[in-house]
């Protein structure tokens, strides 16, 4: 007997319509592109490069499916620690998906937001990136969050330097702080907290990512190495979330 033939993206999606209730926010660790391109007995930077084709595909799938928010994590603090070569080609590569992709975002209504410390980026990256944010600043289709030298670690770090900074001033009192006082100084301060957070390649871990933000995130480990992960793949994480029952700490209804 043949097996039956599995749903295509375009059914997946209109299963997802026809559901409804889509997550607002997805997070995705982008994770196996080293691994994917060792398969293929090539370098690293040609799985990151292979990588990029995934982020188009991804992001498309998300504007179509209807989520709010989009978070993919590109790279990490500790990522600067890899082999000088790999990362000046991270960095070329930042250049060129803006250089591709920032009018097709800027026309799909997708404003664009990078998040990190962007001080360690190279000037020609700092530049992509500051035009890319200032052309797609007004869309509001869909958020991109693209998370780049960032560690959850630092993030919380940062929050507490501007909580004590100030209080020092005198604009706070430090037994009157609130989780409210500290969430408005993270970097996704005007985003919803993650519903749903994807980690490719099979990894079961966080690696340092959004600690504050998911304290409640529906996890979703997909086998698949990104290169390999497009909206197919998106969208049936998107229907795993919805056959969940959320409930917060709290017990079923």
């Amino acid at each position: 007997m043949t097996a039956p033939a599995e749903p295509t993206a375009d059914e997946l999606l209109g299963r997802i319509r026809v559901q409804g209730g889509v997550p607002r926010h997805v997070a995705i660790i982008m994770d196996g592109n080293g691994r994917w391109a060792r398969e293929r007995l090539m370098p690293r930077p040609y799985g990151h490069r292979s990588g990029m084709k995934a982020v188009r595909d991804v992001v498309e799938g998300a504007v179509e499916s209807g989520l709010e928010v989009l978070s993919l994590f590109a790279f990490s603090q500790e990522n600067w620690q890899r082999p000088p070569v790999e990362i000046t080609a991270l960095m070329s590569l930042l250049e060129e998906y803006i250089a591709r992709e920032a009018d097709e975002l800027r026309d799909r209504g997708v404003r664009v937001r990078i998040l990190g410390d962007l001080d360690r980026l190279t000037p020609a990256a700092a530049s992509a990136v500051n035009r890319v944010v200032a052309e797609t600043e007004h869309n509001d289709r869909l958020r991109l969050n693209l998370f780049i030298s960032y560690g959850g670690r630092a993030e919380l770090v940062r929050a507490a330097q501007l909580l004590a900074r100030d209080a020092q001033a005198g604009r706070l009192v430090p037994d009157e702080i609130t989780e409210a006082d500290f969430q408005r100084r993270l970097y996704t301060a005007d985003c919803p907290d993650p519903d749903l957070l994807i980690r490719t390649s099979g990894e079961q871990r966080i690696s340092n990512f959004l600690l504050w933000q998911m304290a409640y995130t529906e996890l979703f480990i997909s086998p698949v190495l990104w290169p390999d992960f497009g909206r197919r793949e998106l969208y049936e994480a998107i229907l795993d979330y919805l056959n969940r029952e959320r409930r917060f700490g709290r017990v079923s209804a």
